[in-house]
């Protein structure tokens, strides 16, 4: 029996997007080469609904294409509801709730997947010389992209030559040919881990690869869980449910059964193309391509009329901020918390394109510990620095925890009143990273080091448990019965609806 509900199948995701409005079926003709990635920038831009592109020039007949599924929303009060849909949680719930979900399943009991002997994905089969890519709406997503992307919101399956360890990764893939791709395996990546185990034997990485996967597996897919942690299990405890799984036709992998589309085949030990370039996370595309793996395709299984969802990398927020950067928050929250550091809350800010991590710091439990800005700021880089987590991100900003970390208004505020310009910078130039964020130089690139650092936004009497001065802002500086009247009053003052927010 087929699984329901946003969280564990995309084809009902979808369908509740459109029921709440938070997704809009396009009946227009719509051209995969660059329309449908313009359509969908500009989505993430106006926070305008995610757009169901159902009639494409190009690829079969009946194939659709899902952009920004994890798209901010415009919809008052509900700016989440996109990213909650996809843990099954309610449409207003807040970031602070979001983590401590995404937490409370990390230390949960894992539960494992469901074997099924069949599923939706496997309604069509085409295998061997059936098999070309082209028939599928591929898009071309930015003018400058050097190939049309089949996976910006998809995971790779691949699992270790002794079978201990089965990794859900997200990492793109470039059409290469008629039935192959092109894609980064980092080694620091999980894909790339075992992608290496194989190679060292000299053979090649059997590999799976699932589009319009379950939202909760591919949001855990994006995850930076430690090294041979089945995602699966983790998503069972997370949504309460087993994962049902189906063996895939030709390499004994198991993918999501509710998946819209499933690639099988294998990673050669050896084989690299170019690949590149891409409109990355970062914001930026620069003009080189690079020499990454190979994935060839011998078998295809989709639903009927498949969707393929796509995310259009750029300026943020867009999914690399909004899944990922969440997904980091967590993990990042999590190891804080269980170091002993006096940290009530982790934020990835999606505005500064998973590139800074923002900590809140209690500043009451900070002065118990008598630690210096110093102690402090080494501490937190030790912690996430040396951690999985911290890999993917540079910079760590530490504020006192009368901030509210989710809100880049705040943050902005704090950083241009509380940091101080000569004390507060540390550098990390030993600490590893990830290589592509685009202000390291070639050295740092190549050595994997560098360009790491935490920025102190603490005052100095905030070490101490205090904080001189009170925030001049609506919410401090009139008494309540004031407040309460003036929200009263705000339509009749002539302002129309009160917004969602008074600071």
């Amino acid at each position: 029996m087929t699984q329901h509900g946003s969280s564990l199948n995309f084809r009902d995701f979808v369908a509740d997007l459109l029921a709440t409005g938070d997704a809009v079926d396009v009946r227009v003709p719509v051209s995969p080469t660059l329309e449908a990635g313009a359509i969908t920038r500009r989505v993430y831009d106006t926070k305008a609904p995610a757009p169901l592109f159902d009639h494409l020039t190009e690829g079969n007949p009946g194939c659709r294409i899902l952009g920004a599924p994890a798209g901010l929303s415009g919809i008052p009060g509900e700016t989440y509801g996109r990213l909650a849909a996809h843990f099954g949680l309610p449409r207003d719930t807040t970031p602070p709730e979001l983590l401590e979900r995404l937490i409370t399943a990390m230390d949960a009991a894992p539960m494992p997947p469901r074997v099924v002997s069949t599923g939706p994905c496997k309604e069509n089969v085409l295998t061997g010389d059936e098999v070309d890519l082209r028939h599928f709406p591929v898009p071309l997503l930015h003018e400058q992209d050097g190939g049309r992307y089949f996976g910006t919101y998809g995971f790779h399956v691949v699992r270790t030559p002794d079978a201990r360890w089965t990794s859900w990764s997200v990492s793109r893939t470039m059409l290469h040919g008629r039935n192959t791709l092109v894609g980064p395996a980092m080694p620091q990546q999980h894909l790339g881990m075992i992608h290496r185990m194989w190679a060292e034997r000299g053979e090649r990485t059997p590999w799976a690869m699932v589009l319009g996967a379950p939202p909760a597996a591919l949001a855990a897919a994006g995850m930076p869980l430690p090294a041979e942690v089945d995602e699966a299990g983790y998503v069972g405890a997370l949504v309460g449910s087993p994962v049902d799984v189906v063996r895939t036709e030709t390499n004994d992998l198991y993918v999501p059964a509710n998946s819209e589309i499933v690639l099988e085949g294998w990673i050669s030990p050896e084989e690299t193309a170019p690949e590149g370039p891409m409109g990355e996370y970062h914001g930026y595309a620069f003009e080189e391509s690079r020499p990454q793996p190979v994935f060839h395709v011998e078998a295809v299984t989709f639903r009927d009329r498949p969707v393929l969802p796509i995310c259009v990398a750029g300026i943020p927020p867009e999914e690399n901020h909004t899944i990922w950067g969440t997904m980091i928050s967590a993990t990042s929250l999590r190891l804080l918390r269980s170091s002993g550091l006096p940290v009530t809350l982790a934020w990835c800010s999606y505005e500064a394109a998973t590139c800074w991590m923002v900590v809140a710091v209690d500043i009451r439990r900070l002065a118990e510990t008598g630690m210096t800005e110093r102690q402090l700021a080494d501490s937190v880089a030790e912690v996430l620095f040396g951690s999985h987590t911290g890999w993917l991100v540079p910079k760590v900003l530490l504020v006192a925890d009368d901030i509210d970390i989710t809100d880049i208004d705040q943050v902005v505020w704090a950083m241009a009143t509380r940091s101080h310009p000569a004390t507060g910078h540390y550098l990390y130039p030993e600490a590893p990273g990830i290589p592509m964020v685009p202000y390291l130089t070639a050295d740092e690139v190549r050595t994997g080091r560098g360009g790491k650092t935490v920025v102190s936004c603490l005052l100095p009497e905030q070490f101490h448990g205090e904080t001189r001065g009170i925030t001049a802002s609506f919410h401090n500086s009139y008494p309540e019965d004031v407040r309460r009247r003036v929200v009263e009053n705000w339509a009749r003052y002539g302002f129309g609806a009160p917004g969602p927010r008074t600071r």
